[in-house]
């Protein structure tokens, strides 16, 4: 790395993170390569190059863990998906009789994960609100900090907290999925592992699955990619190219998803039939204070409640530019009804993505869907 690049802003640092040296006649980045076996020197076998057989080896994959890991300040190791990132951190970490603190407002299927199988492997689980308040860490192994929480969008003070942790020997990890690595750096507020979900707005087409984490330390690092290697849970390498394309255009899409999101809350809060308003960059928000000090910009995802399932359904049928689906982070700005996953939501709480349709264009939308859905309850 030249001593010009950490001066770098967010898009040049996107547009360039991961590329190999230019090569005359190559392209800037290199096709997927599509291998399960590679050729072998048939003296010196795997030794002799970095490609011996597909699962732990692929160019492809370490051009990408080379983009995340610049982004967020460490060494990445990229999984199929952000639960197989999540619980695969989790187990390779976790062993019978340690204690792990999850969030209660994190993501439902990683809690779910916790009930069913760390908790039957003999590990201790604890939840714990985002806010707190948190207990003594003392004998704790692992701390898990989702924040933004998904989907309620509470934040913690991870710098506050990682000091807590390591005073007790505590390992911290932090879901950065919401913020991505352009909206905070969790490793370099004190977390020891970062873990998150490409899937969502770090590649943002809606094309693919991708999970990563991310460590400074080569102790946690060396155990992560033995567990991955043995369990295989690793994404195709055209997954991990079309993941690596998309991180060019990381900082525009962000940039238009949160100005639409500041946009979407500004109008929510002016409306009488919504509740429950939530969105991290709004100076009203509760997790305002801790997030205007802590992230370096806010997610395009804001959250609220329209009273109950059916004026959810009327508003998304009623509006042009807003889709039914879940995932977030996408080109396209969808609503999902968390409720209807097993989520522990109200029935009316909406997740809204915002995606990177005109500003202007995408607030008169919302607005005239809310105004056509009505009241809370069925219309007659």
């Amino acid at each position: 790395m030249s001593a010009a690049e950490p001066q770098w802003r967010d898009g040049t640092r996107c547009v360039r993170a991961g590329l190999p040296e230019p090569v005359p006649g190559d392209p800037f980045l290199p096709g997927p390569v599509f291998a399960a076996p590679y050729h072998l020197d048939p003296w010196k076998g795997p030794a002799a190059a970095a490609n011996g057989y597909g699962r732990p080896d692929n160019p492809t994959r370490r051009l990408l863990e080379s983009a995340i890991g610049e982004l967020e300040g460490g060494d990445c190791r990229v999984f199929a998906s952000g639960q197989a990132a999540i619980t695969g951190l989790l187990l390779a970490v976790l062993r019978p009789g340690d204690t792990v603190l999850l969030p209660a407002d994190g993501y439902f299927p990683v809690r779910a994960f916790a009930t069913a199988t760390l908790e039957g492997m003999g590990v201790r689980v604890g939840f714990v609100p985002t806010v707190g308040p948190y207990p003594s860490f003392e004998g704790v192994r692992l701390l898990m900090l989702e924040t933004p929480a998904n989907p309620g969008l509470d934040v913690a003070d991870v710098a506050a907290l990682a000091r807590e942790a390591h005073a007790a020997g505590t390992l911290l990890v932090v879901d950065n999925t919401t913020a991505t690595p352009l909206g905070q750096r969790p490793l370099d507020l004190g977390a020891d592992l970062v873990v998150a979900s490409g899937t969502k707005a770090l590649t943002g087409h809606s094309d693919l699955l991708l999970g990563y984490v991310a460590t400074r330390s080569a102790e946690l690092l060396e155990t992560l990619t033995a567990w991955r290697t043995t369990t295989g849970a690793v994404p195709g390498a055209f997954d991990a190219w079309l993941a690596h394309r998309s991180l060019a255009t990381l900082d525009l899409r962000l940039a238009r998803q949160s100005a639409n999101a500041a946009a979407v809350a500004e109008l929510l809060a002016g409306r009488a039939d919504v509740t429950g308003l939530r969105w991290p960059g709004r100076p009203a928000d509760p997790a305002y204070p801790v997030a205007s000090a802590q992230m370096r910009r806010m997610p395009g995802v804001v959250s609220f409640d329209l009273g109950d399932a059916d004026r959810v359904s009327r508003f998304v049928e009623a509006a042009r530019l807003v889709a039914a689906a879940t995932s977030f982070g996408g080109l396209h700005t969808t609503a999902d009804r968390r409720a209807q996953w097993g989520d522990d939501t109200a029935p009316g709480f909406v997740r809204l993505s915002c995606g990177v349709e005109d500003t202007a264009d995408l607030v008169a939308d919302i607005a005239a869907a809310l105004d056509a859905a009505g009241p809370v309850g069925p219309l007659s």
